[in-house]
């Protein structure tokens, strides 16, 4: 059968109208590389978020000192967290969030990679917390730039100090259930098969001291111990190398088809255990703990662990 000529050139002509569009949108792969976003700044769909500060001690102007070129200023925890049913740090309201994520130009349809300071693996929380916060708000083309700032200023590219004013957007949330748990929803889980993942350093997951704003120290019962700190190569400030990542997590987990709930204390450093295990290594049924050791011990009526596991 032959096809008139006119009507494969406009065959072909769609085709290339469709691909241009396809293209006009960066598909993100959880972690990027410098390379990669080098290669993709200016790209009219994308959004870049330099949440520096990212701890209590960075409080100076780190953005306006320099930083990638054409980051929005978003920093963390800023407007990200906020006090909710008296528990602190939590995630905002929807409402809050949108409006917030609105006027920083991210919108649904874009985009957005998130850039931490690269200084520690508590900063790439940092950047895991946000990137969990935007995923819960049903935005899925999300990335964390690998290293962070750091990587950035290590690959001899420069840094701008030219502050980038966000053109405001209309965002729209579609919260997604499957990658939050609720503390009743964790009290049920108490005695099943359901690994709950606590992403604190030793000291925190046996007793020995406890947050700040923790009323209780201890971890919840029957809780395995997979410090956040353990995925991350503080010579080079990123992730370990995927198949590194999956030795750690099979160790800790196994069955990565097991129902898997992430916590800390305030939902910071579950934020990394979630983001390896649920983005980068395909675990598809782990949940982030928001409230965590701080909003359990709220309640003296809740059990705690404390010690070292029993292992017999």
């Amino acid at each position: 059968m032959l096809f008139p000529f006119k009507s494969i050139l406009a065959a072909l002509a769609a085709v290339a109208v469709s691909a241009t569009a396809t293209l006009a949108t960066p598909v993100l792969k959880p972690l990027v590389t410098v390379d990669w976003l080098k290669d993709h700044i200016g790209d009219e769909d994308l959004v870049v978020l330099d949440i520096r500060p990212a701890s209590a001690d960075d409080k100076t102007a780190a953005y306006e000192g320099g930083h990638v070129p054409g980051a929005i200023s978003a920093p963390y925890p800023g407007a990200w967290r906020a006090k909710r049913d008296g528990v602190p740090a939590q995630m905002p309201s929807v409402e809050a969030l949108e409006a917030y994520l609105g006027g920083i130009g991210v919108t649904n349809g874009k985009a957005v990679v998130v850039v931490p300071s690269g200084k520690s693996s508590s900063d790439f929380s940092a950047g895991t917390r946000v990137y969990w916060t935007l995923k819960e708000l049903g935005l899925d083309n999300l990335a964390v730039l690998d290293g962070g700032t750091r990587a950035w200023t290590e690959a001899d590219l420069d840094l701008s100090t030219n502050k980038v004013a966000p053109t405001p957007e209309k965002f729209t949330a579609a919260p997604n259930p499957e990658i939050i748990i609720s503390t009743d929803e964790v009290a049920e889980d108490l005695g099943t098969k359901t690994v709950l993942l606590d992403a604190r350093p030793e000291a925190f997951f046996t007793g020995e001291t406890q947050h700040k704003l923790a009323p209780r120290p201890g971890r919840l019962p029957g809780a395995v111990s997979l410090d956040q700190d353990t995925f991350f190569d503080a010579s080079t400030g990123k992730l370990k190398p995927k198949a590194e990542l999956s030795l750690i997590a099979s160790a800790k987990v196994g069955d990565p088809q097991a129902d898997i709930v992430s916590y800390c204390n305030t939902g910071h450093w579950a934020s990394a255990n979630w983001f390896v295990l649920h983005e980068l290594l395909g675990y598809r049924h782990v949940k982030l703990y928001d409230a965590s050791m701080v909003g359990w011990t709220m309640d003296p009526k809740r059990p705690v662990d404390l010690g070292a596991p029993n292992k017999s």
